[in-house]
């Protein structure tokens, strides 16, 4: 299971930044995953798939470390808390429409 969401987690900046260029996150991510080479991927500001470091496309070392260091934190402490706290959703009461007054609770 943690290993589920561990490799889940690493493939979640691939596939928003495959969406934010207007492509499908995950046909990005699963064409990235199927190629043996570690340094293939996407050029997102080209639409391409490349080796990104002949192409000169690397991410710096501290900033992926965090990344995978936050993540892995966060699935630790979901793992041994078995509970998540969430804020509640509040119910939706339609707006009054302009000019009507009903002398109900239901509209306010």
């Amino acid at each position: 299971m943690g290993g589920d969401i561990v490799r889940k987690a690493l493939q979640a900046p691939l596939r928003q930044i495959a969406t934010n260029a207007g492509e499908d996150g995950a046909v990005v991510a699963g064409k990235v995953l199927e190629n043996s080479d570690y340094n293939y991927g996407f050029d997102a500001q080209l639409g391409e798939y490349k080796d990104l470091v002949a192409a000169g496309i690397i991410d710096p070392t501290k900033v992926v470390r965090t990344a995978l260091q936050d993540a892995a934190s966060v699935s630790g402490l979901v793992l041994t808390t078995e509970v998540l706290v969430t804020d509640k959703p509040e119910p939706k009461i339609p707006a009054t429409p302009p000019g009507l007054t009903t002398g109900s609770d239901e509209y306010r």
